[in-house]
């Protein structure tokens, strides 16, 4: 089931209007959900769907910049659904919705495609922002759930063979990113395009075969990669303790 927003056409002066889709089987959380972004001068509602198999049907049409997805869909879940769009919409990135703080559900996420994972008590701005930085390279997460992936990481041993195939300028990108900078901030530092930031990140994740920053971070952390970088870049890292 899907029902079409009007749009609010008022984006800000400056900047790029994100489109967004909202995937939510909750009547009540999705016109809440639904108000929030259709008052946020620079997101556009471009859609929204009651369960998996609708989003599934018509998002590779539409192709929105950011999905709401939550995870505890009627039929297939919101992560079987991620699973099945993300191969369809490389470009576009999913932002998990859900009420669990479950370690499996939220790794499960990460690893369909999700690029973010808020709790839906998330407060209306922190939700806002949170498309925001997705849209813009990060993986919002709350506190609650960021934790929770510390702690899981933590408890993984590491495998020394990943990361060594990375290029310099692939840990470049990698210290960057494990250190909170956003794509476009990693391309103003090193005097590089946006697109090439995301070629770089999109090989960092696949010789790593990581599916989040998160995971990527949490990787690097484990191993030895500092020792490869420029000596700028390592007084960098050292620098921010």
């Amino acid at each position: 089931m899907s029902d079409k927003p009007k749009t609010t056409g008022d984006a800000r002066s400056k900047g790029v209007t994100i489109r967004v889709s909202l995937v939510e089987d909750d009547a009540r959380a999705r016109r809440i959900f639904a108000d929030w972004l259709s008052h946020a001068a620079d997101l556009q509602l471009v859609s929204r769907f009651a369960d998996a198999e609708s989003a599934i049907a018509a998002l590779p049409r539409e192709a929105p910049d950011v999905v709401l997805m939550d995870i505890n869909l009627p039929g297939q879940s919101g992560i079987d659904c991620v699973r099945r769009l993300k191969p369809l919409l490389p470009a576009t990135q999913f932002l998990m919705l859900t009420v669990y703080e479950d370690a499996d559900r939220i790794f499960e996420a990460l690893s369909a495609g999700a690029a973010g994972y808020l709790l839906k008590h998330t407060p209306r701005e922190d939700l806002l922002a949170g498309i925001r930085q997705v849209h813009e390279g990060g993986s919002p997460m709350s506190g609650p759930i960021a934790r929770k992936v510390v702690q899981v990481f933590h408890q993984r041993p590491a495998d020394p063979s990943e990361g060594a195939a990375l290029s310099d300028r692939e840990r470049e990108v990698l210290e960057l990113l494990s250190r909170g900078y956003l794509y476009k901030e990693i391309a103003d530092t090193l005097g590089v395009s946006f697109a090439t930031v995301t070629t770089y990140g999109r090989r960092i994740y696949e010789k790593l075969h990581v599916h989040s920053r998160a995971e990527a971070a949490a990787k690097f952390g484990k191993h030895p990669l500092r020792a490869g970088l420029p000596p700028a870049e390592r007084s960098a890292s050292r620098g921010t303790g």
